[in-house]
């Protein structure tokens, strides 16, 4: 009797190990697919949000939610907003990750800081899985038609007819100072290591006080002259006030990383619309180093744009400088550049690609010699030259109150 209880309990004990270790192998095996569930998940999340397109309208608003998905990374954090203004857009189109900390801004100022573009896939598991060789490629320029086809240069130079035509606020420059700016544009490049850029179309912009002027140039081989095809007035940054900045000097790339967007045409609190009528195009070129116009001045961080401006209030005076920093064109210029995409050659290269960008139109008219750069310089001029004159008094008399903060 005593060992029959006792077989009988040793067999409960069996049972219930058995049990026990069933139930251990369930739990993991539930445990096992739902990581494995998670990260399908995740890598489902981030494969929409790598090909995902970037369909954030501009606004009048200062915050924007970015629709954007957000992407799953440790170590790394997506921006969701975009921040509409002249000095500073955060946009969540890419993510950066901090060696020391979990942060996330567009283009970063802090050298510490590194870039990887949302087109490279990001692993959920780390850093580990995001390719070197793409992310050291995220930087290359693309070349445009005419380089990569290797074309002939003559259609390139037509392209001073069709901006006589399209563009009215000209400026009828000397022979003599188009050569002048020419070797000036080729200083500024070369001091960039640019100097054997050739067969498309670089934009220069004198923030001088006494030129602000714009002037397009193009050359067919390294070895040539720089021809210009046009130039209009523009307005710079002017200094004096808070929040006004320089316009910085230096070699500015336009590309789909800082993604450009357009104008609503929204009136501001000044009764302004201080980028310009409804579907201007806002060419942002990214951070730059802003000398500060007030205060005690000095160096900082500031969103550098070129844009159209307000085309009843504040075009008339382009000639003079009364922006916070960015470049203001004429609304006639800003359609020509947006037409013929005088600066997309990254933009086109990305659509021929197959990536759907949504600023560019369907219906535009694209050259094959488009270009990369803006090079703003300061030609140091002491005196207005004749070429460049000042707006009319009437224009200036009508300047309203509060037409320098626009922007």
């Amino acid at each position: 009797m005593k060992n029959g209880i006792v077989w009988a309990r040793i067999g409960a004990s069996v049972l219930a190990v058995t049990a026990v270790l069933m139930v251990a192998q369930q739990i993991d095996g539930a445990s096992n697919g739902w990581r494995s569930s998670y990260r399908e998940q995740s890598l489902n999340m981030r494969y929409r949000a790598v090909t995902g397109t970037h369909n954030t309208a501009a606004t009048q608003d200062l915050y924007v939610r970015h629709n954007t998905e957000r992407v799953l990374k440790v170590g790394a954090m997506p921006t969701p907003w975009v921040l509409r203004d002249s000095r500073v857009s955060y946009v969540g189109g890419d993510i950066y990750s901090l060696e020391s900390d979990l942060t996330s801004v567009r283009d970063p100022p802090n050298p510490a800081m590194r870039r990887t573009s949302l087109r490279n896939p990001i692993g959920v598991d780390g850093g580990s899985d995001v390719a070197a060789s793409e992310a050291e490629n995220a930087n290359v320029v693309s070349p445009n038609v005419a380089q990569s086809e290797g074309l002939d240069a003559t259609g390139a130079f037509e392209m001073d007819k069709t901006f006589a035509d399209e563009v009215q606020r000209r400026l009828t420059v000397p022979p003599a100072d188009q050569l002048l700016y020419g070797s000036r544009l080729e200083r500024a490049l070369q001091a960039k290591s640019l100097g054997a850029i050739a067969n498309e179309y670089v934009v220069l912009v004198d923030r001088n006080q006494n030129v602000q002027a714009l002037f397009i140039y193009f050359r067919a081989k390294a070895d040539d002259t720089w021809r210009m095809v046009g130039a209009t007035p523009v307005s710079t940054g002017l200094p004096g006030t808070y929040d006004h900045f320089t316009t910085p000097l230096g070699v500015f790339e336009h590309t789909p990383r800082n993604m450009d967007f357009r104008s609503e045409g929204t009136l501001n609190e000044f009764k302004i619309r201080g980028y310009g009528a409804r579907d201007m195009r806002i060419y942002d070129l990214g951070w730059a180093q802003g000398e500060r116009g007030w205060g005690k001045g000095g160096m900082s961080q500031m969103r550098f744009q070129m844009h159209a401006t307000d085309p009843d209030k504040l075009e008339p005076v382009l000639g003079i400088r009364h922006s916070k920093g960015c470049v203001r064109i004429p609304a006639a210029l800003n359609v020509f550049f947006d037409h013929h995409g005088i600066l997309d050659a990254d933009y086109e290269a990305r659509v021929a690609a197959g990536e759907s960008l949504w600023i560019l139109k369907p219906r535009r008219d694209p050259t094959p010699w488009a270009g990369h750069y803006i090079v703003v310089i300061d030609s140091a001029q002491n005196v207005r030259p004749a070429w460049s004159p000042l707006p009319d008094g009437k224009a200036r008399s009508q300047f309203p109150a509060q037409g320098d903060s626009a922007d």
